[in-house]
């Protein structure tokens, strides 16, 4: 280890001593010691078009020359507001309102703000909001509130606000039980809202797929249940699309997918390519009405140095256009991932096989208790790193999120790695 760093969710006593990478490009990262790797996971989550692509990195380069940072409040830029008026030619009606920041939990934070003091400024106030199980919504202490209760947060419980989870409908390929437990769910909530119609502030949930809590993921119908039962109780749906966003299921956002049109939506990961930490939140105009007022304490009290960033705004607006240029890339890659899922199913050492777009998912078998801890996770990232590939299991769910120029023969090597480490255990 570098004696002065320190890793994300890393044990520094215990962990293996990280890879230097030297160089990236396309799908493949180099390694200061020559290797090279298939990022399977597009790094964390936020890479979209793939490394060092010269279209985002030109747009960056020809900003900088201009404007590369200027306070947002008070002021405004061209790459800010041509990036919120792209964004909302596909977000649904009547998401109208672009609030930047810089990171996933922080557009969720946001948008815990928002939807908090919507209530507040209109003289109802609401105190509690209701989540999924397992679900993760960021690191930031309203994000862990949010999220299920797990390693990650656990230390600091005592200090998070109270919230109500509901069990969240994961489904697999060969699941048969679904519709009853949406509707079980369903019942729930409404139940809920039906007895204390006042006192839900917000639902948040990511939609068709959880991420850090082992992609796990649920159907469009349960998300236009969820959509029908939340306005006819009058109460805000968030959108946690962090990782959802930009394509990740198949189509540019989950929310039109399901044909679902929520409150709020939380927005970052993919918003720049992977190039630069952007991320927005978006309201409808009954929202931002609310804090539209002459009074000063209906304002909204949040905001970063580095808001609408004009170099983030600018990488944002090129990987927009990459977006449109490779459509069919991302709402082609659950075809390919489905061809590849036939040579796997059955096989002894798999469970709920999974497919969302351009997220593939399945449970390892073990002895090992499920989860973030289970130790198959750390044995499958080795033996795949000297496959030439990089996977980074939640635990036991092994998971596939690769950058949407991915080759026909790079992820035929990435499913060979697979059966091959499967063979293994």
């Amino acid at each position: 280890m570098h004696p002065h760093l320190w890793h994300p969710y890393t044990q520094a006593k215990t962990a293996p001593l990280p890879l230097k990478v030297k160089a990236a490009q396309g799908v493949w990262l180099e390694l200061d010691d020559g290797r090279k790797l298939i990022d399977c996971i597009s790094s964390w989550w936020v890479n979209l078009h793939g490394h060092a692509h010269p279209k985002i990195a030109a747009a960056i380069y020809q900003q900088a020359k201009t404007l590369e940072q200027v306070i947002f409040a008070g002021f405004t830029h061209d790459p800010a507001e041509q990036l919120a008026e792209r964004l909302l030619t596909k977000l649904p009606a009547p998401l109208s309102r672009v609030f930047y920041s810089d990171n996933g939990s922080t557009a969720v934070e946001v948008a815990l703000k928002m939807a908090y003091q919507y209530w507040v400024n209109t003289d109802r106030p609401r105190t509690t909001f209701l989540a999924f199980e397992g679900a993760y919504h960021g690191d930031t202490f309203g994000t862990m509130a949010v999220g299920a209760r797990s390693i990650f947060s656990a230390v600091f419980s005592d200090l998070l606000f109270e919230v109500e989870f509901l069990p969240f409908p994961a489904i697999h390929l060969e699941d048969q039980t679904i519709e009853e437990r949406q509707s079980a769910i369903l019942q729930t909530l409404k139940d809920k809202l039906e007895r204390s119609p006042d006192r839900y502030a917000g639902i948040i949930i990511e939609p068709l797929v959880q991420g850090a809590g082992g992609m796990q993921m649920c159907t469009v119908e349960f998300l236009q249940g969820l959509r029908q039962v939340s306005q006819r109780y009058n109460t805000l749906l968030i959108f946690d699309e962090v990782m959802t966003g930009f394509g990740r299921t198949g189509d540019w956002f989950a929310c039109l997918k399901a044909n679902v049109q929520p409150d709020i939506i939380c927005l970052s990961k993919g918003i720049t390519g992977g190039f630069i930490p952007l991320s927005v939140t978006v309201s409808t105009e009954a929202i931002y009405d609310a804090f539209y007022s002459d009074d000063p304490t209906k304002t909204l009290y949040h905001g970063h140095s580095y808001t609408a960033n004009p170099l983030g705004c600018a990488a944002g607006l090129a990987s927009w256009e990459l977006m449109q240029e490779n459509e069919p890339a991302f709402k082609g890659m659950e075809t390919r991932h489905l061809n590849h899922f036939a040579a796997l199913q059955g096989h002894p050492k798999l469970e709920k096989l999974r497919i969302t777009g351009t997220i593939a998912a399945m449970d390892i078998i073990t002895t090992d208790r499920p989860g973030y801890l289970n130790q198959v996770g750390p044995f499958i990232r080795q033996q795949a790193i000297e496959r030439g590939v990089l996977l980074r299991p939640l635990g036991n769910v092994l998971y596939l999120m690769p950058p949407y120029c991915i080759t026909d023969e790079e992820l035929v090597q990435v499913y060979g790695a697979i059966a091959e480490i499967l063979d293994l255990l």
